[in-house]
């Protein structure tokens, strides 16, 4: 009997807490519905552009021929992808996308954190909001604009950068954009120099949130502000630095599309090639769209993961989680 009275109970408490469930979600698109409203066109957009292109997948495990269709085109399960490993300019372009998003990852990372570290010690709250902001402008250029601008500045032919090495160190023209490793290196400075204002907002915000209290105690006990940074600065952002670390890893295959596409050339295809410039030559202006599906879907694959990794790292090292 009692049993039969604990199920019942049992039964009757689930049934509440399902209600309470379904009212609590009707209550907040009730309350919400204009946020939701505001949503709808990011989340169709998304829907149209990342989620529907996805059943074009399947040209990876075909010899796609365009008057064929899908239906028609020939299956050739896994061979594309094994296609890209016999190439030594797959292998490659592998190699170059892993070194330059790694030189990005970590610069990115470095730079970022020490500018916020300088920035914080700048007492005159003018001068740190106009340096702030003008580092901060350079990300909001298309790099459309800023190729441009570095192709001109970088010219061996009287650009700036080379008038002002050769005037003032004597070296010869360097041409930076067509010698691989010159172009490497410029293409790692350039990124940083973009977006390291951007970073160092995330920092900036970490350093906003460190107990002032601690100062004063640090300044009572007769640290100097260079013991202070050292004790209480650099640990306090040690934790986010680890978070954004982590979740770089997810975009460790991202080198850049946009920038090496308007910097780069057929001089520096050895060393500045990246897999998603080579899938657009591939895919696009070769018309092998099989092969090209096929790396970018290993592309995804493997960068999927990464970020499965690093969310899970972030969480392991940093306590950090999204839900």
């Amino acid at each position: 009997m009692e049993n039969a009275q604990q199920i019942t109970r049992d039964a009757a408490i689930k049934k509440i807490k399902k209600t309470d469930k379904k009212t609590r979600i009707k209550w907040n698109f009730t309350r919400n519905w204009p946020l939701h409203l505001m949503v709808l066109p990011a989340f169709l957009v998304v829907l149209l552009f990342q989620y529907g292109p996805l059943p074009g997948l399947i040209m990876a495990f075909q010899q796609y021929k365009p008057w064929l269709g899908f239906t028609d085109s020939p299956f050739v399960g896994l061979d594309q992808f094994a296609k890209m490993w016999e190439f030594p300019q797959s292998r490659q372009v592998i190699l170059n996308t892993l070194i330059i998003a790694s030189l990005k990852v970590l610069f990115q990372l470095i730079v970022p954190f020490v500018f916020a570290l300088l920035l914080n010690e700048i007492r005159a709250i003018g001068y740190k909001r106009t340096i702030q902001t003008m580092v901060y402008l350079p990300h909001f250029l298309s790099w459309v604009i800023l190729g441009g601008i570095l192709i001109d500045m970088l010219s061996t032919d009287g650009g700036m950068v080379n008038r002002i090495l050769g005037a003032v160190f004597g070296i010869q023209p360097i041409f930076f954009l067509g010698n691989g490793d010159w172009f490497r290196f410029t293409i790692v400075v350039s990124d940083v120099w973009k977006d390291f204002g951007f970073a160092t907002i995330i920092f900036l915000a970490a350093l906003a949130g460190i107990d002032p209290s601690l100062y004063e105690a640090a300044v009572i006990d007769g640290c100097n502000r260079f013991k202070q940074v050292l004790y209480i600065t650099i640990p306090g952002l040690i934790p986010i630095a680890i978070v954004v670390g982590t979740l770089s890893l997810g975009s460790i295959l991202n080198a850049g599309f946009d920038q090496i596409f308007n910097l780069y050339n057929p001089l520096v295809y050895g060393k500045g090639d990246i897999i998603d410039t080579y899938v657009y030559r591939v895919g696009l202006l070769s018309g092998d769209y099989s092969f090209a599906t096929a790396v970018g879907m290993f592309k995804s694959v493997v960068s999927f993961i990464l970020i499965m990794i690093a969310y899970r790292m972030a969480y392991v090292f940093a306590n950090y989680r999204i839900f």
